[in-house]
C-alpha cells in the first residue's frame, strides 16, 4: 500500500510539471505551428501522468497502452514534425519513417487488446510480451528519432536543441530499460516504473528551457552524409536487446532465485560500460572507427573535420602554442595521441625540431637536401615512417612513431609533422591521406603566419633600439659640444680657480649623462618616475651657464606639480631645445605654466624665426638637419619622448621674430611653490 501511494505521488508531481509547463507555453502565446505541437504533446504528458496517479490506468492493457501512446507518441511526433518541417525535400523518408511510427503504435494498443489481464505468477501470455516487445520497439523508434534530430543539426545550432535530445532521449532509452527488464524476469519492477516518474519529472526542465532557446523553433537540420538517417540506435538497441535475452536464458538455466542478483549486476555492468566509453579515449576511437568504416560511405565528415580543426589552430594563444595547436590539429584527423613537428629554418638549409605534443622535446634536424625530405615530393605525399625504405637518424628516438604529414605553402615544403600511432588501428587509404594534406596546408598558413609574426616583431625591436641608439648619439654630440667648449675656455682660464671649479661639475654632470644614456640604450633601463620639472629646468639651466656661459631667463607662475617621465628624457628634451634657442639667439627664456592637469614649458628665442614649409616639411623629419655636422634627429627625438610620456611638442615661429617650443606634458595635482621658484630666480 505504502508503494503504491508513492507511485501515485510522483506520477502526479510528473503531472504537475508538465501542466506548469504547459500554462507557461499558452502564456508565452502561440508563435507558430511548431508551438502548437509541443503545447500538445505537453498536455498529452501531463494527462498520461494524471491518470496514472489516479490509478485509473493499468500499466498494461489497453488503458495502459493508451498512456503510453500519448505519453511516447505524442513526443515521437513533435520530432517527426521537426524533422519533417526542415526536410522537406525528403518527403517520401519522412513519410516511411512516419509510417513506421503509425504501425509501431498501432502494434501497442492491439497487443494490449489480446492480453487485457495481468501477469499471474510469473507467467507472461505471449500476446503480453509481444506487447512489451511492441513499447520497446516504440522506444527504440523514439530514441531513433532524437539521435537523427541531434546528428543532421548542424554544430553551430546544436546548443538550441540540445537539452530538448538529452530530456527525450533519456525518457525514450528508460522505457527500453523498463520494459527490456519486464521481459527478462517476466514481472513489471515497481521501482523502475516509480523511476519512470521520476524520469518525467527531470525531463520538465530541460524541456522548459528548450523552449526558451527557441522561441520560434528556427532549427536549421541539414544531413552531413550521404546516408539519410542514422542507424546507431538500432545497432545499440539491438545489441542491447540480445544481450538481455542471453542473460535471461542463462538465469533461467541456473536458477529463478538468481533473478534479483541478476537485475543488480545488469545495472551496474551498464554502468560500468558507460564509464569505461566515456572515459577511455581509445575505445571511445575503436567505436568511432567502427561505425564511421561500417554505416558510412565516407570514413570522415569533411566539414565537421574542417570546422575542428580551424577550431584548433585558431584558439586562444595564452591556452597553448602555435607548434602544439599544429600538431593537435593534424593528429585529430588520424585520432593520434601525440606528435612532433619541424620546421624550415630561415636559410632553409635544414628543417629544426619546433615543437611537440604528448611527446619529449628533441633537438633533432633533418637536412633539407636528405632522401627522407625528397619522400615528400615538395609536400604531395604523407610518408609512411615504418614502411619506408629510408629512415632519419631521429626515427629510434620517437617511439611509436607512425607517419609524416607534409605541411605545405604554394608547392613549398615548410615543415613535416611526425605522428604516434593512433590509439585504434587506422587504415591508411587515399581518403586519410587527402584529409591528412589539405589539413596539413591549412596548419602550413599558420606555421608560416607565426614566422612571420616573429620576425615582424624582431624588426620591431630591432627598430626601437636603432631609434634609441640614434637618440643616444644625438646627445652624446651634444655633451662632445659642451666639453670641447671647456677646452676651449681652458687656454684662456687655466689660471682661474673658479674655472677649474666650473669644469670639475661640467665633467661630473657630463660624465652622470653619459652613463644615464647607456643604461637608456637598455629596454629594461627605461622607466618613468614622478619628478618634479623645475627641478630639472633648474639643474638644466645651470649646466649650460657652465658650459657655455650663456645666462638663462626662466620664469614661473609659483606653482609646481609632479610628471611621470624618465628623469634622463626630460632632461635631454630640455637641454636640446635651450642648446638650439641659444644657437638661433641671444636672448632665451624658459617659461613654465601649470594649467588644470597640464604643464607647458615655453622655450623662447629672439632669433630669424622659420618658415612654416621648413617647420611642416624638415623640423620633425629625421637625418634632415641644416647644420653642419648634425645629425637632425634632435627635434624628431624630443618630441619622440614627449610623446612617450603622453605629452607632445609644439612650434611657433615667425621669421624676424623668434621660435616658441612649447613641451606639453600631463601633470598631477597643482601645489604652491616658494624654494623651488627662489631657486630658480638665483639660477637666472
Amino acid at each position: 500500500m505504502g508503494n503504491l501511494i508513492f507511485t501515485e505521488v510522483l506520477f502526479a508531481a510528473s503531472a504537475a510539471a508538465y501542466a506548469g509547463l504547459l500554462l507557461l507555453l499558452l502564456l508565452s502565446g502561440w508563435a507558430s505551428r511548431t508551438r502548437l505541437f509541443l503545447v500538445a504533446a505537453c498536455a498529452l504528458t501531463s494527462g498520461s501522468a494524471a491518470t496514472l496517479a489516479l490509478g485509473s490506468t493499468s500499466i498494461l492493457g489497453p488503458s495502459g497502452a493508451l498512456a503510453e501512446l500519448a505519453l511516447l507518441g505524442s513526443w515521437c511526433g513533435f520530432i517527426l514534425y521537426l524533422l519533417r518541417k526542415h526536410r522537406q525535400n525528403d518527403v517520401y523518408t519522412i513519410r516511411l519513417i512516419t509510417g513506421c511510427g503509425i504501425v509501431l503504435g498501432i502494434s501497442v494498443f492491439g497487443f494490449a487488446l489480446l492480453a487485457p489481464d495481468p501477469i499471474h505468477g510469473g507467467f507472461m501470455p505471449l500476446s503480453m510480451q509481444a506487447e512489451l516487445y511492441a513499447r520497446i520497439g516504440l522506444a527504440v523508434f523514439g530514441v531513433l528519432l532524437t539521435e537523427n534530430l541531434y546528428r543532421n543539426t548542424a554544430p553551430e545550432y546544436r546548443w538550441h536543441i540540445k537539452l530538448l535530445c538529452l530530456a527525450l532521449g533519456g525518457m525514450f532509452a528508460y522505457g527500453i530499460v523498463l520494459y527490456a527488464d519486464a521481459l527478462l524476469f517476466r514481472r513489471l519492477s515497481l521501482i523502475l516504473w516509480d523511476g519512470r516518474a521520476i524520469t518525467l519529472i527531470i525531463a520538465a526542465p530541460l524541456l522548459a528551457v528548450s523552449a526558451a532557446r527557441n522561441r520560434d523553433w528556427a532549427i536549421d537540420i541539414h544531413v552531413s552524409r550521404d546516408v539519410v538517417f542514422h542507424t546507431a540506435t538500432l545497432v545499440g538497441s539491438g545489441i542491447f536487446l540480445f544481450a538481455l535475452a542471453l542473460t535471461g536464458e542463462f538465469v533461467r538455466a541456473v536458477g529463478p532465485g538468481w533473478g534479483d542478483l541478476a537485475e543488480v549486476a545488469l545495472s551496474i555492468a551498464g554502468v560500468a560500460v558507460i564509464g569505461v566509453l566515456l572515459g577511455s579515449g581509445a575505445a571511445r576511437s575503436r567505436l568511432r572507427r567502427f561505425l564511421a568504416e561500417n554505416f558510412f560511405s565516407h570514413r570522415y565528415d569533411y566539414r565537421h573535420e574542417w570546422l575542428k580543426s580551424s577550431q584548433i589552430l585558431s584558439a586562444n594563444s595564452s591556452h597553448a602554442a602555435v607548434q602544439s595547436r599544429v600538431i593537435r590539429a593534424v593528429a585529430e584527423i588520424a585520432d593520434s595521441p601525440g606528435g612532433v613537428l619541424w620546421v624550415r629554418d630561415v636559410d632553409g638549409a635544414a628543417f629544426r625540431w619546433a615543437g611537440s605534443w604528448n611527446c619529449p622535446a628533441m633537438g633533432a634536424s633533418e637536412p633539407a637536401d636528405s632522401a627522407f625530405i625528397t619522400l615528400f615530393q615538395d609536400g604531395d605525399r604523407v610518408v609512411e615512417l615504418e614502411q619506408g625504405p629510408t629512415k632519419p637518424e631521429w626515427f629510434a628516438d620517437i617511439p611509436g612513431a607512425w607517419i609524416a604529414v607534409p605541411l605545405s605553402q604554394q608547392a613549398e615544403l615548410i615543415g613535416f609533422v611526425v605522428l604516434l600511432r593512433p590509439r585504434a588501428p587506422l587504415t591508411l587509404d587515399r581518403e586519410t591521406f587527402d584529409l591528412l594534406r589539405i589539413v596539413g596546408r591549412q596548419a602550413a598558413t599558420h606555421v608560416a603566419e607565426q614566422r612571420s609574426a616573429q620576425a615582424l616583431a624582431e624588426g620591431r625591436q630591432l627598430h626601437e633600439y636603432g631609434k634609441r641608439f640614434a637618440f643616444l648619439v644625438h646627445d652624446m654630440k651634444n655633451i662632445a659640444g659642451q666639453l670641447s667648449m671647456i677646452v676651449q675656455n681652458a687656454r684662456y682660464q687655466r689660471d682661474n680657480p673658479e674655472f677649474h671649479e666650473d669644469v670639475l661639475q661640467t665633467v661630473s654632470a657630463a660624465l652622470d649623462r653619459m652613463n644615464d644614456l647607456l643604461k637608456r640604450l637598455r629596454p629594461s633601463q627605461s622607466r618613468r618616475e614622478l619628478l618634479v620639472p623645475l627641478d630639472i629646468i633648474n639643474e638644466a639651466v645651470l649646466a649650460i651657464r657652465r658650459s657655455r656661459g650663456v645666462d638663462i631667463c626662466v620664469e614661473h607662475d609659483g606653482r609646481t606639480a609632479g610628471v611621470a617621465m624618465d628623469t634622463g628624457a626630460l632632461r635631454s628634451v630640455i637641454l636640446h631645445l635651450c642648446e638650439n634657442a641659444i644657437e638661433a639667439g641671444s636672448n632665451v627664456k624658459v617659461r613654465v605654466h601649470h594649467n588644470p592637469m597640464r604643464l607647458q614649458i615655453d622655450v623662447t628665442d629672439n632669433g630669424t624665426g622659420m618658415t612654416p614649409e621648413f617647420i611642416r616639411d624638415q623640423l620633425f623629419r629625421p637625418f634632415g638637419s641644416t647644420k653642419d655636422g648634425g645629425f637632425g634627429i634632435g627635434a624628431y627625438q624630443a618630441r619622440e619622448l614627449l610623446r612617450g610620456a603622453g605629452g607632445d611638442l609644439l612650434v611657433k615661429s615667425r621669421q624676424g621674430i623668434g621660435t616658441t617650443m612649447s613641451i606639453l606634458l600631463p601633470c598631477s595635482a597643482l601645489q604652491p611653490i616658494e624654494t623651488a621658484a627662489s631657486g630658480l630666480e638665483a639660477a637666472g
